[in-house]
């Protein structure tokens, strides 16, 4: 790196009072030195102050700081200046002068001569419009930081107009394609060699090159991840482009630059939707989505507008995350994308009487109940509220299903209900008794018995899955947040597991499950193997272009710091009880037959339940959950 970039971007990256400060110092020092060669052209010999000619040595800077800083000379940043500060500086200079002067002619002090009084201001005004032009000039049109040194990889179109599409920015000093076609490799792209990625270590390090880049948007998702892992273990930071869709323009500039794909981090496949299943429960349909303004809540709505149903229900309790949703769906309306019509309700779930008026008012046929609570030391902390959110809003929300004729109600359930060790796990686990228990009863639950054999006219599914990767409560933008910091990363455990899959995959499995439903269903995804949390950190950390610091690396970039599980956390989670799963027509798709009880064995159950989350009373919140979940075993703070 050239000497002169060097010191710009360590001066660049100065807090801003050091800056000042640094202008400052050197105004002093011009105004010293000024006064030094205004007495030694005077007195035509290099000049050494004596008697009173050291007071006015002190006056120059002690009159001229405070009239500078008047003059807005200090707010001003040198890479947006230019003609109207020099004459902002010279009008300064000017001021000061005067004052100078005219204190040398009125005070006659022996030794001193009057005229230093219009040659230091003179001299003085030179060296600071000169040092301002030349931080001027210096900083302008240069980036705020050294550029990074960049890699394509992809000698195809994409990688091409990437390359094209850079012109003359900045922040990417573009050094060298990649592809793995031999015929390509010592050849050029307008004058850009293209290398072999076997090369790839001694370029980078001869190159000093800082990211890669991938462009190669039509890549299987398996050939993408065997790239990755090519790159994982080089100290260079991984960016990928767009889809083919994005790149439709022509055009590719610098701000398309993105992060590595959720997908790419997940190492596995997604599981591939069924378009059939996606649209039958939804075109032409009034559709109800609770909690929308969620991570999971809002991918529903973002693909069941895609599926033209006829009226969209956003529900959620928080103001900002349903105007979020419904303004980026609204937007999508106008562009032509659907023409779905979208109702915003600000609505509890909790709330019988809202929700009542809500279902009366537009009949939905199909519910699609997303709202809980769901960050485990969260709902530890507020067992009350968890509780009623997540049994009794779901057992509200069951109600206004029956009671307002939909057909379908599918709730959104979690790996955390088996055999759960906390009490937002234990309570999803009884949102799904509840469910499993109506569906399977011979009696309207919340009305008079009836005469003859009762059938629930609504279908009720739950779906179960693990973690979800990018929602608010994922690790993956922690994880970012903590790298781009400089560390720590923090994990809880280092043996602790997780299933995981995307947000998409998640919102699919939620919509084609409800299309597969016949009353009491417990799907799952077959996942694939769980990953180790830390395991996920190392790679991120990895493909940041940074280095572990542990034992074996203490010169490494990023420590990975292990916190201890938390209140109500497990090492390991479990998405089945039992063995055997069955098949559906979604060949990832299970189904799954869980024991519950009888809807009349746990109505009274739950009523104490309620009765003491009303009044957030832990203790029995935790003993009524206990004989609800025969699973269910509270951890304490350290995973025991």
């Amino acid at each position: 790196m050239p000497q002169d970039r060097y010191l710009l971007r360590n001066v660049l990256e100065w807090p801003r009072s050091a800056k000042r400060l640094f202008v400052v110092a050197m105004d002093v020092c011009m105004g010293i030195l000024a006064m030094w060669l205004a007495f030694s052209l005077r007195l035509e010999t290099l000049h050494w102050p004596e008697g009173l000619q050291w007071l006015v040595y002190a006056m120059a800077p002690v009159l001229a700081f405070p009239i500078l800083v008047n003059q807005g000379l200090y707010r001003a940043i040198f890479r947006y200046t230019g003609i109207s500060a020099l004459i902002t500086t010279g009008k300064a200079v000017a001021i000061y002068g005067t004052v100078l002067f005219a204190i040398l002619l009125s005070a006659k002090w022996e030794g001193v001569p009057r005229s230093v009084g219009i040659l230091q201001p003179l001299i003085f005004l030179l060296m600071v419009g000169t040092s301002r032009a030349m931080g001027w000039h210096w900083l302008k049109g240069r980036p705020a930081a050294a550029p990074s040194r960049l890699l394509i990889y992809g000698a195809g179109n994409a990688g091409a107009q990437t390359a094209a599409g850079l012109g003359d920015a900045h922040q990417y000093l573009l050094q060298g394609f990649v592809d793995d076609d031999a015929a390509k490799a010592g050849r050029s792209i307008n004058g850009t060699r293209v290398y072999a990625p076997h090369d790839l270590p001694h370029i980078i390090d001869r190159l000093g090159v800082t990211d890669i880049l991938l462009a190669v948007p039509s890549a299987t998702r398996h050939r993408r991840r065997q790239i990755i892992e090519s790159l994982r273990e080089l100290p260079v930071r991984i960016r990928t482009l767009p889809g083919l869709t994005d790149l439709a323009s022509g055009r590719v500039t610098i701000t398309d630059f993105q992060d590595l794909d959720i997908e790419d981090l997940l190492g596995r496949e997604p599981v591939a939707a069924n378009p059939e299943l996606l649209r039958r429960n939804l075109a032409g349909q009034v559709i109800m989505v609770t909690g929308a303004g969620g991570s999971i809540g809002s991918e529903l709505c973002r693909q069941i507008v895609q599926a033209a149903p006829a009226r969209l229900l956003l529900v959620d309790h928080s103001e900002y995350a349903l105007y979020a949703i419904h303004h980026e769906l609204q937007a999508l309306r106008d562009q032509g994308v659907h023409a779905c019509e979208l109702v915003p309700l600000l609505a509890n779930v909790v709330e019988p009487r809202r929700m009542a008026d809500i279902c009366r008012a537009h009949s939905p046929g199909s519910i699609y109940h997303a709202a809980a609570y769901k960050h485990v030391p969260m709902v530890e902390a507020n067992a009350g509220e968890g509780v009623l959110n997540n049994v009794f809003g779901t057992l509200n929300m069951v109600r206004m299903a029956l009671e307002y004729g939909a057909q379908h109600f599918v709730l959104v359930s979690t790996d955390k209900a088996v055999r759960p060790t906390n009490i937002m796990g234990a309570s999803k686990c009884v949102a799904e008794l509840v469910l499993q228990a109506i569906a399977a009863s011979r009696q309207p639950p919340f009305g008079a018995p009836a005469a003859a054999p009762w059938t629930c006219p609504t279908r009720f599914s739950m779906v179960r899955f693990g973690n979800v990767l990018g929602s608010s409560g994922s690790v993956i933008p922690l994880f970012r947040r903590q790298i781009a910091a400089g560390g720590p990363v923090t994990v809880t455990h280092p043996e602790v597991t997780r299933y995981f899959m995307t947000i998409p995959e998640a919102a699919q499995l939620v919509l084609q499950a409800g299309a597969m439903a016949e009353g009491g269903d417990l799907f799952l995804l077959d996942m694939g193997e769980p990953i180790r949390i830390v395991q996920l950190a190392r790679r991120m950390v990895a493909l940041s272009g940074l280095s572990v610091r542990d034992v074996q690396h203490p010169g490494g970039d990023i420590a990975i710091e292990f916190t201890g599980l938390r209140p109500g956390e497990k090492l390991y989670e479990e998405l089945l009880i039992g063995d055997h799963p069955l098949p559906t027509a979604h060949p990832r798709i299970l189904r799954a037959r869980e024991e519950h009880a009888a809807w009349e064995s746990i109505q009274a159950t739950l009523e104490a339940l309620r009765k003491a989350a009303v009044a957030d009373d832990t203790p029995t919140i935790k003993a009524m959950l206990r004989q609800l979940v025969p699973g269910y075993q509270p951890t304490s703070i350290d995973g025991t």
